[in-house]
């Protein structure tokens, strides 16, 4: 990429403009819009989730503040908070939606074989959970959550490699759970890690017949009749690998198949977890080390949180909400893309910080992030402490 073009512009020539063309054209983004288009919504969305702009005036006085630089960075319309509320209360939030699905599609190959525990599986490995985000029932009352309280849920299946969200769904907050597994299209092969929150025998039974795999965290109450049992190393914190058949009033019914229960002793905390899976080939320590695994899912969910503006909202209405979280889902894909096309070993936090102070600045991506990994391999600070280790 050219050095004479701001970061900013750079940043969105991962947006691929002829697909982003097409998504407008799908959906009539631009029907009868004269001076402010979809793809300068999109420009003045994006730059708000990169800065950490925190409402629609604070995007307009900051993209204002240098008005000659806005043709560089590719906006042409005008920026005002009139435009920009009406374009996200009134544009189809599916355009940016399908523009994530397009990204995600773009950057899971590039993540492909990371871990190298994953990567000795046969199939792709997903987490499904979901987070709440608090709202204000009265500005939100689509949303309704509690009696007295809004909220929105995103629902997220995370392919664990990158790791990247391939599936998300917005609800309302009184939207179970458990519901989201009649929206997936199960992947043969592949593996599922969900929380006990997702156990309903009948939807499970669904992953089984499509010959997916899932573990799933069993509950207290679980009745079931022991079939067989195989030898574990207790050193190794398993207690029980065993074969199952479901005794329950109706799960024997909703789930006719054997599962296979496998009990483990954490050590750390100082209890005892029960998984269920319905994959008898590999070995138990395995389906432990996976269902670890599924808390990258709620590292996601932190990490969109504090770093991307999806805690507060700019518009009010359902399209609002919607275009702002899809657009929030293309800058962390977006950035994910940049760290694996320019081999930085920087943190996706790191590369987000350093993006977001210089996106006026006419200087090459390549180079600004290649002197981040040149600065963290001089720099060796023995007594730091590590917050992280990932």
């Amino acid at each position: 990429m050219p050095s004479g073009r701001p970061v900013f512009a750079q940043i969105m020539d991962c947006i691929p403009s002829y697909e982003f063309t097409k998504l407008v054209e799908r959906y009539h983004g631009n029907y009868r819009t004269r001076t402010f288009t979809c793809w300068d919504q999109f420009l003045c969305m994006s730059f708000a989730q990169l800065s950490a702009r925190e409402s629609l005036r604070d995007i307009v006085a900051c993209l204002t503040a240098q008005p000659r630089k806005l043709y560089h960075l590719g906006i042409r319309g005008t920026v005002a908070r009139t435009n920009l509320a009406r374009a996200n209360a009134t544009r189809d939030w599916r355009i940016y939606a399908d523009l994530a699905a397009h990204l995600i599609a773009t950057a899971r190959p590039l993540y492909e074989g990371d871990d190298e525990f994953l990567a000795k599986l046969d199939g792709t490995v997903y987490a499904l959970d979901s987070t709440t985000v608090d709202l204000c029932l009265p500005l939100f009352p689509w949303a309704q959550f509690r009696q007295q309280k809004a909220a929105v849920k995103l629902h997220t299946l995370l392919d664990l490699q990158g790791p990247i969200p391939t599936v998300v769904q917005i609800t309302p907050g009184r939207v179970h759970d458990v519901n989201i597994l009649d929206q997936l299209l199960p992947e043969p092969g592949a593996y599922y890690i969900m929380d006990r929150g997702y156990i309903d025998y009948e939807r499970l039974y669904t992953l089984h017949q499509a010959a997916a795999f899932f573990v799933i965290r069993a509950k207290k109450n679980l009745q079931f009749r022991r079939l067989y049992s195989r030898p574990v190393e207790k050193a190794t914190g398993l207690r029980c690998d065993q074969t199952v058949a479901l005794t329950g009033v109706t799960a024997q019914s909703d789930y006719p198949a054997y599962l296979r229960r496998v009990k483990v002793y954490d050590a750390k905390h100082q209890r005892h977890l029960v998984f269920l899976t319905n994959n008898f080939r590999v070995e138990a320590h395995t389906i432990a080390t996976l269902y670890r695994y599924r808390w990258q899912v709620e590292l996601f969910f932190k990490w969109i949180k504090q770093h991307l503006r999806i805690q507060s909202f700019y518009g009010t209405s359902t399209n609002a909400v919607k275009t702002q979280i899809w657009i929030a889902v293309c800058a962390y894909v977006v950035i994910a893309i940049i760290k694996k096309t320019y081999h930085i070993q920087a943190s996706l936090y790191t590369i987000l910080q350093i993006l977001s102070v210089t996106l006026f600045e006419k200087v090459s991506i390549k180079q600004l992030l290649t002197d981040v990994n040149d600065a963290n391999e001089r720099v060796d600070l023995h007594n730091q402490l590590k917050l992280f280790n990932f």
